[in-house]
């Protein structure tokens, strides 16, 4: 890699732009290449805010921070650092959903992701080769997109999902960026809308699923394996038919993650955990209602049943706790085109007087008197006053996590849940949500956020050099994060705020590196997992 002249400062992992020195100037051929002036990296942060605030509306600041990345890795990270709380919901979600929808009309350098094609498998391993250019990689995020948020199959366009989430990483963790790499897999795409635009960058043909597309993503493992034997594979977006095919079938083997299924099931149970600080109840006594039993519903219930298990529980008796509620309304054993990971969880008719009834997510409600509700559904405002008055009649403090985004598909607003509780209800949303004051008190609301653990989490496996992701190691991230909750503080949230991001990042690493080497997980040597956690951490400073 040539790292003088004009090169370098096309380097986003090596320019540092008007802040190289006169000697560096000298050095590496950049002398008249920049104006004179030689800038501190704080001046140039302060310049850069200011054009990222002139720039309206949000989706236009999403553009100039992806510009500035793609100029200057360090200098964004030192800007992201300061305004981590500001720039999360521009760089993932919720503005990455425009993005995503704009992703043809509006493409820019596409942030050093890898790009394979089903089309071409012959391509894999020389594409990973290409686009890591020498690097050292130690995380891969990687998507097909065919699930995105509650967006659904967006093609090649969905690789901004994988680009966000490792800017996240960093961001929160501190992992080193020139060592990550997102990946777009185009298997095609089934969204009609994207199929019939001149302008669509990806492949412009249906989905290729079953054999043909397991067989690529075996091809795919084998050469990120291959090519970069101490990373963390991490899956993001994939369709409900195919994410938990996939985590089962490689979780056991290589150290991988599934955000969707693992991430936001960890970040609903640590939220329930902190719920539970506060209402001073055992998660042993809870019945649990999820509403929307997709990938990320369903991965939340096995979650939450792993930790019924570890406390004790047989499978029987975990798998009580539950009530799965689709479009069909409750899931019972003969319910129609059950998902293998719904079927372990589907109730029984002879359970119910009147089952044929429970065909709506009110009936469900009012029969079986959930302490938690769950919502992954994108179904906006279906968690109504009616529900909600329900359950909160039969249980003293009840825990509503109304987890679908963008806010246009969110089951309910917090303010709402407050109000149709009497300042009751426990509550995560899964978008950012003002705090409520109601009748003299200030409810701060948790959110929901994957990104208060995954970004920890995995630091935590790649500084531990972590050959597996066990339930153990899990475990002890959820309660890490759980226990980061002031119980005692009126109107408490169930979550710590985004705002404290880097902070708690840092212990949910250290836990996660402490679980490994405990486990005898790690490929190298490691005496203090602590010390490893801080030696692998990347600052953003020139």
């Amino acid at each position: 890699m040539t790292t003088t002249g004009y090169s370098i400062l096309r380097n986003p992992f090596l320019n540092k732009g008007t802040a190289f020195s006169v000697a560096e100037r000298e050095q590496l051929g950049l002398t008249g290449t920049l104006p004179s002036q030689v800038q501190t990296i704080e001046e140039q942060a302060e310049q850069a805010y200011k054009q990222f605030q002139a720039k309206s509306p949000l989706l236009e600041k999403r553009i100039f921070l992806m510009n500035l990345f793609n100029e200057n890795v360090t200098l964004f990270y030192h800007l992201m650092d300061q305004h981590v709380s500001e720039f999360m919901p521009i760089v993932y979600d919720p503005i990455v959903a425009e993005s995503i929808e704009q992703y043809n009309e509006i493409y820019t350098n596409p942030q050093n992701a890898a790009f394979l094609s089903i089309d071409h498998p012959e391509n894999i391993e020389s594409t990973l080769k290409n686009v890591a250019d020498g690097r050292d990689i130690k995380l891969v995020v990687v998507t097909d997109a065919e699930g995105i948020l509650g967006m659904g199959d967006w093609g090649v366009n969905g690789v901004d999902i994988a680009v966000g989430k490792l800017m996240v990483y960093t961001a929160a963790a501190g992992i080193d960026p020139a060592t990550v790499l997102p990946v777009s897999i185009d298997a095609g795409t089934n969204n009609k809308k994207l199929l019939e635009n001149p302008l669509y960058l990806g492949n412009k043909h249906e989905r290729i699923a079953g054999e043909k597309y397991l067989e690529f993503i075996d091809k795919f493992v084998t050469a990120e394996q291959k090519l970069f034997p101490e990373s963390l594979l991490h899956w993001e977006d994939f369709g409900r038919s195919n994410a938990q095919v996939i985590l089962d079938k490689y979780k056991d083997s290589i150290a991988t993650f599934n955000d969707d299924i693992q991430g936001t099931g960890m970040i609903v149970l640590a939220g329930i955990f902190g719920a539970l600080h506060i209402s001073k109840e055992k998660l042993v006594d809870q019945r649990f209602l999820t509403f929307g039993a997709g990938t990320a519903g369903m991965g939340i219930v096995n979650q939450i049943f792993s930790e019924l298990k570890q406390a004790g529980l047989s499978d029987a008796e975990a798998r009580n706790h539950f009530y799965l509620v689709d479009k069909q309304g409750l899931l019972f054993d003969d319910t129609e085109d059950l998902t293998e990971a719904q079927k372990p969880f589907t109730r029984s008719r002879k359970e119910f007087v009147n089952s044929e009834q429970l065909d709506n997510l009110e009936a469900v409600v009012n029969e079986i008197h959930p302490t938690v509700l769950i919502g992954t559904s994108t179904q906006p405002g279906t968690f109504t006053e009616a529900i909600v008055k329900s359950m909160a009649q039969s249980t003293e403090r009840p825990i509503i996590f109304p987890l679908s985004n963008p806010t246009k598909l969110a089951e309910a607003t917090a303010e709402n849940l407050i109000k149709w509780t009497d300042g009751k209800a426990l509550i995560a949303t899964g978008i950012p949500a003002d705090n409520v004051t109601y009748k003299g008190v200030t409810y701060k609301i948790g959110q929901g956020n994957n990104a208060l653990i995954y970004p920890g989490l995995g630091f935590g496996l790649v500084a531990s050099t972590a050959k597996l992701l066990t339930q153990e190691t899990i475990s002890s991230a959820i309660h890490a994060l759980g226990g980061l909750v002031d119980a005692d503080e009126p109107g408490a949230a169930v979550l710590p705020p985004v705002s404290n991001l880097t902070e708690f990042s840092q212990k949910i690493a250290e836990i996660t590196a402490q679980s490994v080497v405990k486990q005898g997980l790690n490929r190298e040597k490691i005496d203090d997992p602590k010390q490893a956690v801080q030696d692998a951490k990347w600052a953003a400073e020139y």
